[in-house]
């Protein structure tokens, strides 16, 4: 195995649509969006809970936002942030803050207060984009009186609402919306796209929406914070659209049928904002957007709108499998699932594909790529257990993993390093860490994943482990994916999560935590003899912990890094 040798492969064995060295030409992502509505204006880019929304319609929101925003002082290179959960007002904000030159910047709906204020001082955001949700104004309201932020816009989720479900909304469900503060700095989104001099228009004297380069920053978007404080990485309109169209390029289904792709991940997301709504766009097809994960309400949905693809994280394809109606869903119009955000767990994959007789693949990315770097291919040879191949225009290497100036050693894994156009331009606010976020080589800067991996004759990743995540027992280093791989193989054990735990003697000692699969009783010290008889003798648990849950991260990804602060203090 040369596990250091450099993308591509021979061609023969490259299983993507498209060649490896495909031409990638990238856009403004708002010229892109104005495109399509040109090009297929009456064809719906968002179903949203039973009503369409078309090119044509969002794109005008979008245009009205630029203007809204130009009138207020928003110019080139203005923060402007989504405080947002998936709804059709996302899409015309996304796209009209960067029709007016502004940068955009996500928010996850789950921050804090002081999260929030946090990041939002940290971008220097100037306007936030809310919806009046008990859970989202309130905290948007108290981070406007305690930041720099100047103005709050806020959305109304009745307006987009079916006719039928928005009167009963505003009638019988006013417990699930908040007042909107009557206040100057508080603007609500209808009369921002008001404002909109049509006049102006007419007379030819249109704000120039198109102006800037690819090499403009598009979006600020912040890293999960699974490594430390969380990071604003810094991505251009060329990132973004560069791998939107390498996302696009993956699909070998025909181009004639209709694309539809189902949204249930958060659009605030990485994985989401290029898999689902920019993908989307490129190619002119339809987002059946959700507003948040919910197993009942996905699997109804699969049923009603047919979607051809349903990129999603394991955890999620669990509870569809979990759920009662999994078995009643019409699954006949999927052609793949793409899951990504972590280590897809092969019985749960086996069980997926064996009941739905859709492929379940598996890819890899991150906020730093603009979202993806890898995926098996949706048809042919996969290799179960890797990330797949490096998409198109990708180039991947393994550094040393003591010492990432030098390639990893011949048969031994490396850190996974990566270049190509969607590869961000740095972090936000902080040039210090350029110098160990990338490394050179050949004169070439490559970003460093901080996972370790290696690569197989035909061009398959193995991520193994992260470098931070790794336990150092007695000498010996210990990756936790990998006996998290063997506890998976026990058919009680659900979830699984292994971490160091401070020894006096080794250093670190492994302690396991798991949950169960519905029904099964059995306890942790009978699964941590069962363990410990298949692993290596410093990979053995000195502690193996059933627990009703295990923590997950805002998109539902189990969270190491959380447990550990939960365990150790």
């Amino acid at each position: 195995m040369a596990v250091n040798k450099r993308f591509p492969p021979p061609p023969s064995v490259y299983g993507h649509a498209r060649p490896w060295n495909s031409s990638i030409k990238p856009e403004l992502l708002h010229v892109i969006f104005a495109r399509q509505a040109r090009e297929v204006p009456d064809a719906p880019l968002v179903e949203f809970l039973g009503r369409s929304f078309t090119y044509r319609q969002l794109y005008s929101e979008a245009r009205r936002f630029a203007a809204g925003l130009a009138e207020r002082g928003i110019s080139k290179g203005d923060r402007v942030g989504l405080f947002l959960p998936n709804v059709p007002t996302y899409v015309a904000a996304y796209y009209g803050a960067m029709m007016a030159g502004a940068v955009v910047v996500n928010f996850s709906p789950l921050y804090t207060v002081e999260e929030l204020s946090h990041q939002v001082e940290d971008s220097g955001t100037k306007l936030l984009v809310t919806l009046d949700s008990p859970l989202l104004l309130p905290t948007a309201t108290k981070v406007l009186d305690a930041s720099s932020l100047q103005h709050l816009i806020v959305a109304r989720l009745a307006d987009s609402l079916p006719r039928l479900k928005s009167l009963a909304l505003r009638t019988l469900g006013r417990r699930q919306l908040a007042p909107v503060p009557q206040r100057s700095d508080v603007l609500e989104w209808s009369d921002v796209l008001a404002e909109w001099n049509w006049v102006r228009w007419l007379d030819g004297k249109e704000p120039d929406l198109r102006v800037g380069t690819v090499t403009d920053l598009a979006l600020l978007q912040y890293t999960g914070g699974t490594t430390g404080t969380p990071k604003g990485a810094m991505l251009t309109h060329g990132n973004l659209s560069s791998n939107a169209i390498q996302v696009d390029m993956l699909d070998p289904f025909d181009r004639a049928e209709s694309d539809i792709v189902l949204g249930a991940l958060p659009l605030f997301h990485v994985f989401a904002n290029t898999c689902v709504l920019n993908r989307t766009v490129v190619r002119g097809g339809c987002i059946v957007m959700l507003p948040r994960f919910e197993a009942g309400q996905v699997l109804k949905t699969i049923t009603r709108t047919q979607p051809r693809a349903f990129p999603g994280v394991p955890t999620m394809f669990q509870a569809l499998l979990d759920h009662p109606d999994f078995t009643r869903t019409d699954w006949s119009a999927l052609r793949v699932c793409i899951s990504g955000g972590a280590p897809m767990p092969g019985p749960l994959r086996e069980k997926f594909e064996s009941s739905t007789g859709v492929r379940l693949i598996e890819g890899y990315g991150l906020t730093e790529s603009s979202g993806v770097v890898s995926t098996n291919p949706y048809q042919g040879l996969r290799k179960p257990g890797t990330i797949g191949q490096p998409i198109p225009a990708t180039q991947v290497l393994l550094l040393d993993k003591e010492d990432p100036e030098s390639l990893a050693p011949d048969g031994e894994p490396g850190e996974l390093a990566v270049r190509g156009p969607q590869v961000m331009q740095g972090y936000w606010n902080l040039p210090e860490a350029q110098a160990t976020t990338f490394a050179e080589h050949n004169g070439e800067a490559w970003l460093r994943t901080g996972d370790v991996a290696t690569i197989d004759d035909d061009g398959f990743l193995t991520i193994v482990d992260r470098i931070k995540d790794m336990i150092a027992v007695g000498g010996f280093k210990v990756f936790p994916s990998q006996v998290e791989a063997v506890l998976l193989e026990h058919p009680a054990i659900k979830e699984a999560l292994v971490i160091g735990r401070p020894d006096a003697y080794r250093g670190e000692a492994p302690a396991a935590y798991v949950t169960l699969n519905e029904g099964e009783s059995v306890s942790g010290d009978e699964l941590k003899a069962w363990l410990n008889a298949k692993v290596g003798k410093h990979e053995r648990v000195e502690e193996l912990v059933v627990r009703e849950a295990l923590p997950k991260t805002m998109i539902g990804k189990l969270d190491r890094k959380a447990l550990r602060a939960e365990v150790l203090g």
